[in-house]
């Protein structure tokens, strides 16, 4: 059963009858807003970018996206760049973290979502992210990122070491300015 989230909001990355996730996915979707146009309405290519940018308390440990497909240990891996979106309501890139593989150190990860080609959200549709269990398929959380705006990144989610030594992930929402990852890390800052 997924769990949609609004922003602000967290949940246990615990499986509902014990025991820790071991491999979760998030997954991004979205699709160019029809803009109207001399002959009618037509779409333009959006090249969303999803990255995950791991943390170690407040300092960048390392950071996985598009020219960086697996972080330095390996626990976790972009499965590829999508330059133009449109799967529909499916993932169009997605991350995977193998979490009982990051290193201790690592205390969080954040998940960030920008326009490369810097179209502002107001120009994306039907945008969300999701954690999936990646060993059972099961859509554990989704977070809609509706409403478009004036920005140009976003920073989603993230996913943090619990008093436990489990994970846990809170949806964060935040608009932000930047074509990368490196244009958003002062956004980014405020949530660690």
């Amino acid at each position: 059963m997924s769990v949609s989230l609004s922003k602000g909001q967290s949940v246990s990355l615990r499986k509902s009858g014990g025991g820790a996730l071991t491999v979760v996915r998030m997954g991004l979707g979205w699709q160019a807003a029809p803009r109207r146009g001399l002959f009618g309405y037509k779409s333009r290519q959006i090249d969303l970018d999803a990255s995950a940018v791991m943390f170690a308390e407040r300092q960048l440990a390392d950071v996985v996206f598009f020219q960086h497909l697996v972080s330095n240990d390996g626990s976790v891996r972009h499965t590829g760049d999508n330059l133009t979106g449109g799967a529909g309501g499916e993932d169009d890139e997605s991350i995977v973290v193998d979490l009982p593989r990051v290193p201790e150190h690592v205390t969080q990860i954040v998940f960030t979502v920008n326009s490369y080609t810097g179209q502002s959200f107001q120009e994306v549709r039907n945008a969300h992210c999701r954690l999936v269990d990646e060993v059972t398929g099961q859509e554990l959380a989704r977070y809609s990122l509706s409403g478009g705006g004036a920005h140009t990144g976003q920073v989603m989610a993230k996913v943090m070491r619990d008093a436990e030594g489990g994970w846990q992930m809170a949806a964060i929402g935040a608009p932000a300015r930047g074509r990368t990852f490196q244009d958003m890390l002062p956004a980014i800052t405020p949530y660690l």
